[in-house]
């Protein structure tokens, strides 16, 4: 499988072995929102900012992923669902690895919400995507949540931890799941997950200190990165958040340190 360790060489840090992520692919679930209007403009701010690669669906593409986009890896979003949907947990596929490949893809990407009505439909698409990316070298990311009638807690660590694990048993080469609030609870959901995990990033925060201090404590339970969107590309300065993240890690600043580089840049 040399084609997909080239390939995640170039959305994985090679020296830390850990990865920033930055998706994109919310236009589709909620319209043109503020920081992706213009979606070249963010996706060389956050290349500037040190990004390892970016989330963004296939007709994003091109007139978006240009020459500075090209310096961090490129992921496509294979699944998507709009929040005026009957049920906007049902998430369907779109696009092809074939698509995606011919497109000039690092990586694709699948959402699946554990819990929904639709849970089963997701988690075989799941699986046929891990066969297709295997067959044509492509790193798989796999974004899991748990979101239905019978989940009480999105963020409680024992659905987080078992949505992780059916990622990586489903085949995925990376997954990416919600933080559960603490080191000590993570630490739990990275055991159980034999593929490197990464850390949503929810809903807008409202202060740095709260995104920073989220990474900070991924990073201490053994996460492998991050996969932010809205705390990057709607932040005042989406470059320095993505700076500051990154410091965090692949270099192991502290939270003081990462806040002190991103004032300076105000």
């Amino acid at each position: 499988m040399i084609g997909k360790q080239i390939r995640i060489d170039r959305i994985m840090d090679r020296g830390s072995g850990k990865t920033v992520i930055i998706p994109m692919d919310h236009g589709v679930t909620m319209g043109p929102m503020p920081g992706l209007i213009d979606t070249r403009e963010t996706v060389d701010a956050v290349v500037r900012g040190g990004a390892n690669a970016v989330v963004i669906h296939k007709g994003l593409v091109e007139g978006t992923y240009g020459r500075n986009g090209r310096q961090a890896g490129l992921v496509i979003h294979l699944s998507a669902s709009t929040r005026i949907a009957p049920d906007p947990n049902s998430k369907n596929l779109v696009c092809t690895v074939e698509e995606a490949v011919k497109l000039g893809a690092d990586g694709v990407s699948v959402h699946v919400n554990l819990g929904a009505e639709d849970e089963g439909m997701m988690v075989r698409d799941l699986g046929s995507i891990a066969r297709e990316t295997m067959e044509w070298g492509m790193p798989l990311l796999a974004m899991m949540y748990t979101r239905g009638a019978k989940v009480e807690r999105e963020y409680d660590v024992k659905m987080v931890k078992h949505a992780a694990r059916v990622g990586a048993e489903l085949g995925a080469d990376i997954v990416k799941v919600p933080y559960t609030g603490s080191p000590e609870s993570f630490r739990e959901v990275v055991k159980g997950c034999f593929v490197p995990v990464v850390i949503a990033g929810g809903e807008k925060m409202e202060t740095d200190r709260d995104i920073l201090d989220m990474v900070k404590g991924a990073m201490l339970a053994g996460g492998s990165g991050v996969s932010i969107g809205r705390n990057v590309f709607q932040h005042r300065t989406p470059w320095g958040m993505v700076r500051a993240i990154s410091k965090i890690v692949h270099h192991g600043m502290t939270v003081e340190e990462a806040l002190t580089d991103l004032e300076e840049i105000r």
